[in-house]
């Protein structure tokens, strides 16, 4: 990470002292009109950005922030990672400003050059495709931490995807289930999709169940996962298991097996639906820990912010498995 321009780098570039810069940003003394200009065009011309968490530290005041960049502020698990970096944020004294993305990478950049702008101590971002936010913060020597799915030359902090999936599709095949279908939207270029489809077929091959390409269908909506799932189970040799790889498959594969009354085949998801215990039968899922992956992120932003000068790390939240009843077993 670059060094951080300081008052000091200011004040030599404008040939004055560092108190008479501290005096311009924070109008806190009398300064001649020439020389304030002199010192805004310096500022201006080196990006410098003061650090609000060293101010905060030395005044006692509630200044310093942390800017948090979610793709979608709809989805209730960024709203639970929201939750987890804002409780450890708050317990150092920070603010936690939220933008969203839209899970689009120009849209991300905006958000991050609009935070640095307003001179957030420190950066969490749920990237999009590309390394604009890497290459932003770093510019302004601002840590920076990747949370849920990894960037480019950064922190990040990850839930176990792949080995995840892997254990619920072998819950599956434990119950003797060979026939078991991936639901959900097939990786392109996000890192959770290839993962747990990766654990999905890893699952498949350490138990010695042969993969079948019919079997993995993409859906990306529940009403698209619901559709999907009629497909399936009108095949000549249908799935008796799904595993729903997120929200919307899970939601569209509880519809569809609903709506044809199939209480003969066992659905597993990836993540934790509302009332999924109440379903009948209750679904059993793969839950992740958003609040966690929060937390620890703002925890390695902290330590940043506290001197750690260590080489980017990867931190995994582990996930687990929770058991309501998978639905039937494989029948002989």
């Amino acid at each position: 990470m670059e060094r951080r321009l300081t008052l000091h780098d200011v004040a030599r570039e404008a040939g004055v002292s560092a108190k008479t810069v501290s005096r311009v940003l924070n109008g806190d003394g009398p300064v001649a009109a020439a020389t304030r200009e002199r010192v805004l065009a310096v500022v201006e011309r080196v990006g410098f950005r003061p650090n609000l968490l060293a101010r905060s530290i030395r005044t006692g005041g509630p200044d310093a922030t942390v800017g948090l960049v979610l793709p979608d502020l709809a989805n209730p698990f960024f709203g639970a990672l929201a939750g987890g970096v804002e409780e450890a944020a708050r317990a150092r004294g920070l603010t936690v400003l939220l933008g969203c993305s839209g899970g689009d990478a120009a849209r991300e950049a905006e958000v991050v050059s609009a935070f640095l702008a307003r001179r957030t101590a420190a950066l969490l971002v749920v990237p999009a495709a590309g390394g604009e936010a890497s290459a932003q913060a770093r510019a302004a020597g601002v840590p920076l931490v990747f949370v849920d799915r990894p960037g480019p030359d950064a922190d990040c902090v990850v839930s176990s995807n792949r080995a995840g999936a892997r254990e619920g599709v072998a819950h599956l095949l434990g119950l003797g289930h060979r026939r078991v279908a991936f639901l959900g939207d097939l990786p392109a270029g996000l890192y959770t999709r290839r993962e747990r489809l990766a654990g999905y077929r890893e699952a498949l091959r350490e138990a010695g169940a042969a993969p079948d390409g019919e079997l993995v269908a993409d859906a990306r909506t529940a009403a698209e996962a619901e559709r999907a799932v009629l497909r399936l189970l009108a095949l000549p040799d249908p799935p008796t298991a799904l595993f729903a790889s997120n929200v919307n498959a899970a939601t569209g594969a509880v519809l569809a097996l609903g709506r044809a009354g199939r209480r003969d085949v066992a659905l597993l998801a990836f993540d934790d639906l509302p009332l999924a215990e109440v379903l009948d039968p209750p679904l059993s899922a793969v839950a992740q820990d958003p609040a966690g992956l929060g937390a620890a992120a703002a925890r390695l932003a902290l330590a940043r912010l506290d001197g750690d000068a260590t080489p980017p790390r990867t931190e995994t939240v582990p996930t687990r498995l929770v058991l309501r009843g998978a639905g039937p077993a494989a029948r002989p």
